[in-house]
């Protein structure tokens, strides 16, 4: 019986490294079938987003948010009137699906719209697409218009999505930084332009296009014609295409002029305008958008659209086109919300660039949009950077005001590529497109801690 024992005792003990391979073996299975399902390379890289982490930060700490930008007032109430129509409307085809590539009404007003602005006629049809936001708009013409290794250069600071967007497409970005001609006194969003040998520097035969935002986030700066027509000469020799975010169009203020460089000679056939209703009628929640340019570039769009998104909410589209018609009837008249929501915004700009000196910081007063940076480095002796672990110092800056303060602003780094963030470190971004109130409030907040210090 002993031997028996033994014998069996044995015969395990002859297996077990067979056991112990196929533990092993399903181990490296296991793994294999983990990397199967990881996140694909493209996307290596882009997980970070400043949005969803500062938004987390805002619910958790509940401070004074001036750092997305939305407005925090009542949108104009002839476009949230059009909508709760369209919702109830008689025509029950108003709220089932509308045409893909834009619901006839709206493409039809974006057409009599921009046909006005360019002195060119727009097929509705062919010309113009509608898309889920200016977000999806810039989606579909990266992707429509790159092969993998095309190159597309980017104007930083830049809206955070255009990397990842080019990265997931197959190209490669190359970067360009607009930089201040003066760090001190008074400074304006005019003051960041770009050093006209670098941008010539990075153009040759891979380029496919160059992506341009104007009036510019987070700056507010508004290019020039005569800064546009460089871009447009070099888009020309190279046979390169133009991405013109224009969203913030109407957002100038006076005496700033906001150009099209579609209507630049020769640059409409090259060019691809991405416009927002969200800020254009400052419904950001709507999330429609869209893009406008010759047929054959438009077609690209389209295709990579139609096997996206498809076709985008036909009540908004309806009441976004109402809201159209209405501005067109008094287009250029100072009750047109194209005129008043700048000339509303002027004097909130001026309040914050005001308390922001107030407390010893430096904004760039933007030209344009609705957003200033201001440089915060006066303030370091009284905040806690130490305390954060984030790698950028505008993080950290932004993270401290955020808990300690109750004043959230954006790290302007988060716009900046990797290699050139240290350029943003020293900036906040904050929005005023605000409540008075509101405004008034962060201005208080600001002024008594500085007074605690």
């Amino acid at each position: 019986m002993m031997l028996a024992r033994v014998g069996l005792f044995k015969t395990i003990y002859r297996f077990q490294p067979s056991v112990v391979a196929l533990a092993q073996v399903n181990e490296s299975h296991s793994k294999a079938a983990m990397d199967k399902f990881s996140l694909p390379e493209r996307f290596i890289g882009t997980e970070k987003s400043v949005w969803v982490e500062y938004i987390q930060l805002a619910l958790k700490h509940k401070p004074l948010n001036l750092g997305q930008g939305f407005p925090d007032f009542h949108a104009p109430e002839n476009v949230t009137k059009a909508l709760a129509a369209s919702a109830t409307s008689e025509n029950p085809l108003l709220n089932q699906y509308t045409r893909g590539f834009g619901h006839p009404r709206l493409v039809n007003a974006l057409s009599k719209l921009y046909s006005r602005i360019l002195n060119r006629d727009l097929n509705p049809n062919s010309e113009i697409l509608v898309t889920s936001g200016a977000y999806e708009g810039l989606f579909v013409a990266i992707h429509g218009h790159t092969r993998p290794g095309d190159e597309w250069i980017i104007i930083e600071p830049f809206f955070d999505c255009y990397e990842p967007m080019i990265l997931g497409a197959g190209g490669t970005p190359r970067f360009i930084a607009l930089k201040p001609k003066r760090t001190s006194g008074n400074i304006s969003s005019g003051d960041w332009v770009l050093d006209k040998e670098e941008l010539e520097g990075l153009f040759n035969e891979k380029t496919k296009g160059i992506i341009v935002n104007t009036p510019h986030n987070p700056t507010g700066k508004v290019f020039t014609r005569e800064e546009l027509q460089v871009i447009a000469d070099l888009a020309k020799k190279w046979n390169a295409i133009v991405i013109s975010d224009e969203v913030y169009e109407w957002l100038v203020y006076k005496p700033n002029e906001h150009v099209r460089i579609a209507t630049l000679p020769g640059m409409y056939e090259r060019t691809i305008t991405i416009g927002s209703a969200g800020k254009t009628f400052s419904v950001t929640g709507w999330k429609i958008g869209w893009a406008y340019g010759p047929a054959n570039l438009i077609y690209n769009l389209q295709i990579v659209h139609q096997n996206t998104v498809y076709t985008c909410a036909t009540t908004i589209q309806e009441a976004i086109a109402i809201g159209f018609e209405q501005e067109i009837a008094r287009y250029g008249q100072p009750d047109c919300y194209f005129e008043s929501l700048a000339r509303d915004l002027l004097p909130k700009r001026d309040y914050m660039a005001s308390f922001l000196r107030e407390v010893g910081m430096n904004p760039t007063v933007p030209e344009g949009g609705y957003f200033m940076i201001a440089n915060w480095t006066a303030l370091a002796d009284k905040v806690e950077l130490s305390t954060e672990k984030d790698q950028y110092k505008d993080y950290k800056f932004t993270k401290w005001m955020t808990k300690n303060v109750g004043l959230q602003g954006i790290p302007p780094s988060a716009f900046y590529s990797t290699e050139h963030k240290h350029l943003g470190e020293d900036n906040v971004r904050y929005c005023f497109i605000k409540r008075d109130e509101n405004l008034q409030e962060a201005a208080r907040i600001l002024k008594e801690w500085k007074a605690r210090q």
